[in-house]
């Protein structure tokens, strides 16, 4: 179930003031621990320990493609991929890496069952309840 919260656009330049929105709410974050302890809930015959594991290597594993800039597919999950944030300069010839390249960014692409048209007939919208909480919790186990 996909929670959401209604807001209000005030910006005032903005053409789109005064109309209603939503956005996605989410109530708990998932640790890697968390992630390993649910998939070991699915009658596997790894343990969480096992599993924790495993996650941790891919995790570094693909940190370590992608700074080699390589792409990472996890096929229907996403495409991992870095990105770069760039200053203009006058001339190409000006253009450095130092004074032109601001930083990085993580793109991450759904692919397969996780792309929103194959998710859209399987999700379920619900409005959000609490709005005085705006802290997501976290599941450490």
């Amino acid at each position: 179930m996909i929670r959401y919260k209604k807001y209000q656009d005030n910006r005032k330049e903005s053409s789109t003031n005064g109309l209603w929105y939503a956005r996605a709410v989410t109530e708990q974050t998932y640790s890697l621990k968390a992630l390993a302890a649910h998939m070991a809930a699915h009658n596997t015959p790894y343990s969480k320990g096992c599993i924790q594991g495993v996650l941790r290597d891919m995790v570094d594993c693909i940190k370590e493609l992608l700074i080699e800039g390589k792409n990472v597919k996890i096929e229907n999950l996403a495409i991992f991929s870095v990105g770069i944030t760039t200053r203009g300069a006058d001339t190409a010839k000006g253009f450095t890496p130092a004074e032109n390249i601001l930083g990085c960014t993580l793109r991450c692409r759904a692919t397969g069952q996780l792309r929103p048209s194959t998710m859209k007939n399987e999700i379920q919208y619900k409005e959000y309840s609490d709005y005085k909480s705006g802290e997501a919790k976290t599941t450490e186990e």
